[in-house]
């Protein structure tokens, strides 16, 4: 049976959303939803969705699909999501999940109360060179690993296409990092300490556009989540995230331009881990294009009962907690104890 779904909220990302689900099979936009009647418009006209509205509840009252796919910014989530869960209809949420806990457990209590799912669309842990580091660690290649960096530093101007960031006081730690820490959780597990430091080197945005955070998990194994934009490198590495993973025999250091290494006892293995660039795509931008794919394709999987959500939003509210810790964390100049931290404590 195919998934009705609509898409609430139009912008720059939005579209890689439209084009994901255009080339997927067994699911169709009924329906395209945005604040601005010109976007969603634009959006309807674009893939050639028959009806768009500039009211979601109206949307999701009307429609009754089976998911709402929210592609808006955090301070709308609760409200869209909490509309969607009333409406019957699975929700996908956009990440930061919410600005706050408080707004996060409320998403996660009105869907549990709906029984639909609520699905984050975290989608740096679905991106190739990933899910390839994720099988050759669950065969046991390197051992349990102990060690991790995420780090996703460059000097590409954000600003152009999404001019917001710069006015955002919380900038880097909402925008990458809750992409670095939710890799770290998904590769090292949950996190028992956490300290942080920021640093605002661009005098021209308002927060913080380059930190450094040190996890320790409660497996005792360690990482290190750092990002920048305003780091010089050549090759420009943006928009890749660079990482490294060491286990007790051996370790994957996956590098610029998608190059991943197998480092063990037979020396250096280097393994494919390239995306495709999709139809639609076009490099730099198709590590990311093809994570969406493979995202939504596992919605999909999702919504027909054969899987879990990966993440949940009961997954992911742990992964905001590590970001609004690391803003606690770089204020105090302190070592935060996620197993005891609450918000405005």
């Amino acid at each position: 049976m195919i998934k009705r779904g609509v898409l609430i909220g139009c912008g720059f990302f939005a579209r890689n959303h439209m084009n994901a689900w255009a080339g997927l099979p067994g699911v169709e936009i009924v329906a395209v939803c945005d604040i601005d009647p010109a976007k969603a418009k634009a959006m309807a006209q674009d893939f050639k969705v028959g009806v768009f509205y500039t009211n979601a509840e109206t949307m999701l009252r009307e429609i009754r699909p089976d998911f709402a796919d929210i592609a808006t910014t955090s301070a709308s989530h609760r409200t869209l999501v909490e509309t969607a869960a009333a409406h019957s209809a699975a929700a996908i949420c956009q990440k930061p999940f919410a600005e706050n806990m408080a707004d996060a457990e409320a998403m996660i209590a009105a869907c549990a109360a709906a029984n639909v799912p609520l699905i984050v669309h975290e989608n740096f842990r679905w991106q190739k060179p990933f899910v390839i580091m994720r099988e050759i660690i669950e065969a046991g290649t390197i051992g349990l690993p102990h060690f991790s960096r995420f780090s996703f530093r460059h000097g590409y101007d954000n600003y152009k296409n999404q001019p917001y960031l710069a006015e955002i006081e919380r900038f880097t730690i909402m925008d990458v990092g809750l992409h670095l820490f939710d890799l770290a959780r998904h590769f090292m597990g949950d996190v028992s300490t956490l300290s942080c430091t920021t640093q605002r080197l661009n005098p021209n945005v308002r927060g913080e556009d380059a930190f450094t955070a040190l996890l320790k998990h409660q497996n005792g194994s360690t990482s290190i989540c750092d990002c920048s934009f305003q780091s010089v490198r050549s090759p420009e590495p943006f928009p890749q995230t660079l990482a490294e993973i060491e286990g007790p025999l051996g370790s994957l250091i996956l590098g610029v331009d998608f190059s991943l290494t197998l480092h063990d006892d037979r020396g250096q293995t280097p393994v494919d881990a390239t995306p495709d660039i999709p139809q639609w795509g076009a490099s730099p931008w198709h590590g990311i294009q093809d994570s969406v794919i493979r995202f939504q394709s596992h919605v999909l999987d999702v919504l027909g009962g054969t899987t879990s959500a990966q993440p949940s939003g009961a997954d992911n509210v742990k992964t905001l907690a590590l970001a609004l810790a690391a803003y606690e964390a770089a204020k105090c100049q302190s070592t935060i104890d996620m197993t005891r931290w609450k918000e405005g404590d």
